[in-house]
C-alpha cells in the first residue's frame, strides 16, 4: 500500500524532530532558571505559594529531562518489531509529563492547606511575603505566556502528544503564578491567609492539567477513536466511493501523530472479489487523501448478504 505524506503537519520528518526537541529543550533551560530563581526566592522572601511554585518548577524540570529522552527515542526509525516506527514513546512521553504533574499537584496542595489550618487555628508565624517575591511571581507570568504560545503553535505544527503536554503545562503554570501574584500582593496588605490559599489554588490547576494530559495520552495508547468529526469525515469519504452500500464499523491505532484506520464496509453480493477489492482500494485512497495524517488504511468488504470478503 502507498504510504503518503502528512500535510497535516506541513513539515518534514526531520523538521517535526527539530521542532519537537528545540521545545523541550527552551522549556527545560526556562523551567531550571524559574526552579533555582522561586525555590531560592520563595525561601529568602517567606512566601508559601512562591515557593510552591517553584516546587512545580523543579518537577517541570525533572519530566522535561524524561520527555526529552522519550521525544529522541519515539524518532527512531521502523524495524521489523516495530513497522510504524516508535512515535508511541510521545504518547509514553506525554503519560509521564502527567503522573509528575498530578503528584506534584498533590504534594503542593497538601502543603498549601496544613499552612492554611495553621493559619486559622492561629499557630502560624507567617508575617507576610517580601516585597520583591512579587516581582519574581510577574516575571514567571511574562516568561511562561510566552513559552505556552511558542510550544502550542509547535505543538499544533508537529501533532507531538508530549509537546502539546508541555504547552498545557506552560499554560496551567500561567495561571498559577498569577495566582501567587494575587496571593503575595494581598499578603502585603496585611491578608497573609492568602497567600498559601494561592499556593492549594496553584495545586488545583496544577491537578486539573495533569489529570487533562493523562486523559489524553491514555486515549491514544488505548486506541480511542479520536471524536465525533473524525468518525464523520471517514464515513463521508468511504460513502463517496461508488459501489460502497454502508460503512459498518471503523477502527483505529493511533502511532504519535498518525493513525491507521481498519475499515469494514458493504457491497453489492452479486459483484465479484475483484470488484470488491477495486471499490475497497478505491476506499483506501480516500481516506489516504482525504485524512492528512492517516499513515495507512485497511478495508475489509461484506457483501449485502452478509457473507464476509
Amino acid at each position: 500500500m502507498n504510504i503518503v505524506s502528512t500535510e497535516s503537519a506541513a513539515i518534514s520528518t526531520s523538521e517535526r524532530s527539530k521542532l519537537s526537541n528545540q521545545a523541550v529543550s527552551l522549556a527545560l533551560i526556562a523551567n531550571i532558571i524559574l526552579a533555582v530563581l522561586k525555590t531560592g526566592v520563595g525561601i529568602i522572601g517567606h512566601s508559601p505559594a512562591l515557593l510552591a511554585d517553584g516546587i512545580n518548577s523543579t518537577s517541570d524540570v525533572v519530566y522535561n529531562i524524561v520527555v526529552s529522552i522519550f521525544v529522541r527515542a519515539a524518532h527512531k526509525p521502523a524495524d521489523d518489531e516495530h513497522p510504524y516506527g516508535h512515535t508511541q514513546f510521545e504518547s509514553v512521553g506525554a503519560l509521564v509529563v502527567g503522573a509528575f504533574v498530578i503528584t506534584t499537584g498533590i504534594t503542593i496542595f497538601w502543603d498549601s492547606i496544613n499552612s492554611l489550618f495553621d493559619f486559622l487555628k492561629g499557630t502560624s508565624g507567617f508575617a507576610g511575603s517580601s516585597g520583591f517575591t512579587l516581582y519574581v511571581a510577574l516575571f514567571t507570568v511574562l516568561l511562561k505566556t510566552i513559552l505556552a504560545i511558542y510550544t502550542n503553535n509547535i505543538g499544533k505544527k508537529t501533532k507531538n502528544p508530549s509537546i502539546i503536554a508541555l504547552a498545557q503545562d506552560h499554560r496551567n503554570d500561567i495561571f498559577s503564578a498569577s495566582a501567587v501574584v494575587v496571593g503575595i500582593t494581598l499578603s502585603q496588605f496585611g491578608y497573609y491567609w492568602v497567600d498559601p490559599l494561592a499556593g492549594a489554588l496553584v495545586a488545583v490547576f496544577i491537578l486539573k492539567t495533569g489529570l487533562s494530559i493523562l486523559r489524553d495520552s491514555a486515549d491514544d495508547l488505548m486506541d480511542t477513536i479520536p471524536g465525533k468529526a473524525l468518525n464523520a469525515q471517514i464515513h463521508d469519504l468511504a460513502g463517496s466511493v461508488p459501489g460502497v452500500q454502508a460503512v459498518e464499523s471503523i477502527k483505529a491505532h493511533r502511532f504519535g501523530q498518525y493513525l491507521v484506520i481498519n475499515l469494514t464496509i458493504f457491497v453489492d453480493g452479486a459483484i465479484s472479489v475483484d470488484a470488491g477489492d477495486s471499490i475497497a482500494d478505491q476506499v483506501e485512497n480516500a481516506l489516504m487523501s482525504g485524512i492528512d495524517y492517516v499513515r495507512d488504511v485497511h478495508v475489509h468488504f461484506h457483501s449485502k448478504e452478509g457473507s464476509s470478503t
